[in-house]
């Protein structure tokens, strides 16, 4: 062993116990982990940056973009309130989640089977007040073991079947993978849906700003046009598009007050003063097709936007209702929602004397409605946008992401060409402000992704993974078939998270070839066994983008991968062998 691959080894053992050790935040490790391996003459200083152009840095923030764009589309309310309006157990939940995946990472990328369905199980988590955490993690699993069942569900089956067809003339097929693939996609879904709860919670705590700030008692008036989907239905339809969190204070109906009934029919033109937080009924707004209180505003080159503000001491509205200041008129703002702290909301909007401390909802042009707010002296809460009254092109981010799993499909294009492309189309259709664009990316994930891979490669440059697969076939001769079969496995599951699974089946897939050859036993099983083994990666969020993709939007510690992901690693090493040798006979 060389002092380089010795200087390897322990730097990246010390990166992975920092890791586990959890008490820094990763990016952090991960880019002293850079400076320490560049320091140590591992990496290059003029390669020292060269994991930020990497494919998966792409392929991860365009991914995280695309699936903000179909959350803010509407579209994943709407499916849910149709399809699975009364799907309130979380198991169950947790299963549709994890089998669509699966079934759709076996024919199309599983990052874009995870990107789809993410937005639904943030749905599911708010509608069951259960944390995102809980279902991420089995869905980015489900994505990698889903992905097994075909040659195009993962890379490494695709590098696999082609070294097959270099080293014995015959390539894997299409289905070839479908047996020991399904049987895992199978028993891995039932453990996660039974043991999903070895994820920790990781329910984030109301610690940033926006969410110290986060307004819960808005009063708003909405009014049901002849388009509205809730025209001639009970009032109780149209709170339940609320999950429950909106209340109804009263319906106006002409010159008429009437009781919020939840029997009551509602009738083109009736007026609901509605009271919740901003993004329940942003849900009830756009789920029935309401028309806000306020002037229609024409969005033709800018945004409209809608942004929350507090009324200052110095404001001049401080005293006028909302009737006199008149804002849609004289200031091209639409005054959307009002929230008193401590007080019910029960008049109308118009009628309402505004005082210092209420909090405004306030719709207008991005360009114009800073100026407009610093002349009323209203103060921006937190900076935030909010997307009530916000206009939404449902299908756009829809046919944009569609577009591009086609390409990719297809062969048109690679993935983190289409990923990018589709988040692009987000920006460009306005599927996704540009300020909202920034605040999907997740910086910590991608730095920690980008100071990781030069860090992973220097087992390749040093001749680490050379080392590796040495000590490997030496020990491999000395044991019986179902044993060398399962230390393929182990070790193509262990070096992936360094090397990349592609990477891992490059390195190893020959190796597996000289143990059957060797051996006098058929390559098929040894093969496989390296492509499952690549392609489970269920320790490390950066073996595979799945893995990373959900780790910012679950909260997730680098620690929690293990808690889950060691006994499924487990459980597939027990199914896998037995299942390879049935399968694919070893003589």
């Amino acid at each position: 062993m060389t002092s380089q691959q010795i200087l390897a080894f322990v730097v990246i053992a010390c990166m992975m116990a920092v890791f586990i050790w959890d008490r820094f935040r990763y990016d952090i490790v991960a880019c002293c982990s850079l400076v320490a391996a560049v320091v140590v003459g591992l990496v290059p200083a003029d390669k020292a940056f060269s994991g930020f152009s990497d494919d998966i840095v792409i392929i991860v923030g365009s991914a995280l973009v695309v699936s903000a764009g179909v959350a803010r589309s509407g579209v994943v309310d709407r499916v849910i309130k149709k399809f699975f309006p009364n799907l309130n157990s979380v198991r169950t939940q947790i299963a549709l989640l994890m089998i669509s995946v699966a079934v759709m990472s076996a024919f199309i990328k599983n990052i874009g089977a995870l990107a789809i369905m993410m937005p639904v199980a943030f749905q599911f988590s708010r509608r069951s007040g259960v944390s995102p955490s809980r279902y991420l993690m089995p869905m980015a699993f489900s994505a990698l073991l889903g992905g097994l069942m075909t040659q195009i569900g993962t890379s490494p089956n695709i590098v696999v079947s082609r070294l097959r067809g270099e080293m014995t003339g015959t390539p894997f097929t299409m289905f070839d993978f479908t047996p020991v693939g399904g049987l895992l996609t199978l028993v891995g879904v039932i453990f996660l849906l039974f043991f999903h709860w070895l994820v920790p919670d990781r329910r984030k705590q109301s610690n940033s700003l926006e969410e110290a700030t986060e307004i819960s008692n808005y009063a708003a008036e909405a009014t049901l046009g002849e388009d509205s989907t809730l025209v001639g239905k009970p009032l109780g339809d149209l709170i339940k598009l609320g999950d429950n969190e909106v209340a109804a204070t009263a319906i106006l109906r002409g010159p008429r007050r009437m009781a919020p009934i939840p029997d009551l029919t509602l009738r083109t033109g009736d007026t609901v003063i509605l009271e919740g937080r901003s993004q329940a009924l942003d849900r009830i707004i756009s789920g029935a097709r309401l028309q806000l209180s306020g002037k229609p505003l024409k969005d033709g080159d800018q945004d409209l936007i809608s942004i929350e503000a507090v009324i200052s001491r110095q404001s001049p509205l401080e005293g006028l209702t909302v009737r006199e200041i008149a804002l849609s008129y004289t200031r091209g703002i639409n005054l959307l929602a009002v929230s008193r702290r401590g007080e019910r909301v029960r008049e109308r909007l118009r009628d309402l004397v505004l005082k210092e401390g209420d909090v405004l909802v306030l719709q207008g042009h991005r360009n114009n409605l800073p100026g407009t707010l610093q002349e009323l002296a209203l103060l921006p809460l937190a900076q935030q946008e909010v997307m009530l009254g916000t206009q939404r092109h449902a299908l756009v981010p829809i046919a944009i992401l569609a577009l591009a799993m086609i390409t990719t499909a297809l062969g048109y294009a690679p993935v983190a060409v289409a990923f990018f492309a589709a988040a692009l189309g987000m920006a460009v259709f306005k599927a996704v402000p540009l300020n909202d664009i920034y605040k999907a990316v997740d910086g910590p994930i991608l730095v920690m992704l980008g100071a990781l891979i030069p860090v992973s490669d220097t087992l390749r440059t040093t001749g680490g993974s050379e080392l590796i697969a040495h000590w490997l076939g030496s020990v491999a001769h000395s044991l019986p078939p179902f044993a060398a079969l399962g230390l393929i496995l182990i070790t193509a599951m262990a070096v992936t998270p360094f090397l990349n699974n592609a990477a891992t089946v490059l390195v190893m897939g020959p190796i597996a070839v000289s143990f059957a050859t060797t051996l006098h036993y058929r390559p098929e099983a040894f093969l496989m066994a390296v492509a499952i083994g690549a392609g489970s990666d269920f320790l490390t969020p950066v073996g595979h983008q799945c893995n990373t993709l959900v780790m910012g939007p679950g909260g997730y510690r680098f620690s929690d991968y293990p808690r889950l992901g060691l006994p499924l690693s487990f459980l597939i090493i027990l199914v896998s062998v037995p299942a390879l040798m049935w399968v694919w006979p070893l003589q």
